[in-house]
């Protein structure tokens, strides 16, 4: 397969990572992803705040980190709910910070990036009720924290992105737009995508298969709200744009999991990126395609803010 000299040049810098002093292949994917993000994401733009709060549950805390973009002075404004990618197990605030702070700037929107539990620690469902219920409690606490309830949308990258298409599934008539970036949509690797990228880029089968293993308990291998691929019914999922890339082995579930979606009537944009890898949104600092799917979210999230807004009146 032919990759471009910018792909080419990451890849070259992604086989010189080595985890710092690593304990365990679960420490050693966590700490590579960090490494990577840091090396390739590019200059973190300026916002006008960060704010870390806690949603308070039951038996544990979820943290959340609200970015206010820069210039933005509304006291009621459009809102953004982040769910990061990392196969379930990994990443975080800092793995994601140099794409959140684009999001927020370019969108004009307040993005609250959910930092939820990772398995497998706490396996699925754990991730999911987190981000349920973060977007419950931000609708619940709009007027405190400057959002109008009713313009909140949702992102997801890859993981995130399966996580997300499972929270606009079962709360989605409180949501505007989902935007899935290389979602991980299905868990048995046998799509033609997969045999093709078996070894990578990036992703790799036997890594994703460990990743799977350790988020989805058995007694949950069918559930369609883990699996997105499996969902049926789309009837609260708001338009959707699906961000894919070409050089991905997730490429092939992601046009999978779209189609199921407009096959069931739901509004779907399928963007394809060619020549790209799974991860390109993290690599800001070689690719100009990472700003070009900044925009394109951005255009697709003002779009149906303001659509929403034209119903209201």
């Amino acid at each position: 397969m032919q990759f471009t000299p910018q792909i080419n040049q990451i890849l070259n810098q992604l086989e010189k990572i080595q985890s710092f002093n690593a304990q365990n292949p679960l420490d050693d994917t966590r700490k590579y992803l960090e490494t990577m993000c840091l090396q390739l994401s590019g200059k973190k733009e300026p916002v006008t705040m960060i704010e870390e709060l806690n949603i308070p549950k039951e038996n544990h805390q979820i943290p959340i980190r609200i970015y206010r973009p820069k210039g933005k002075t509304a006291h009621k404004s459009s809102a953004i709910i982040y769910v990061h990618g990392g196969w379930f197990i990994a990443g975080g605030y800092e793995t994601h910070d140099a794409v959140v702070r684009k999001l927020a700037n370019k969108t004009g929107s307040v993005i609250i990036f959910v930092d939820y539990r990772l398995a497998p620690e706490h396996p699925f469902p754990a991730g999911l009720n987190d981000n349920i219920d973060a977007v419950k409690w931000v609708i619940d606490h709009a007027d405190s924290l400057g959002i109008d309830q009713n313009q909140i949308g949702i992102i997801g990258d890859s993981a995130g992105g399966a996580l997300s298409t499972a929270v606009s599934t079962e709360i989605g008539e409180l949501l505007k737009f989902q935007v899935l970036i290389y979602p991980a949509a299905d868990n048995t690797f046998t799509s033609n995508s997969w045999k093709v990228y078996e070894n990578g880029p990036v992703l790799n089968k036997e890594g994703g298969i460990q990743a799977w293993n350790w988020y989805l308990p058995a007694d949950q291998a069918n559930n369609p709200l883990a699996i997105p691929i499996l969902l049926k019914n789309f009837k609260k999922t708001p338009p959707t744009l699906v961000i894919l890339a070409e050089h991905d082995p997730l490429v092939d579930d992601g046009k999978e999991l779209a189609d199921h979606m407009e096959n069931a009537g739901v509004t779907v944009k399928k963007s394809f990126y060619n020549d790209m890898v799974h991860g390109f949104m993290h690599m800001g600092e070689v690719l100009n395609e990472t700003q070009s799917a900044i925009n394109e979210m951005s255009e697709f999230a003002h779009q149906n803010f303001k659509m929403s807004t034209e119903k209201q009146l």
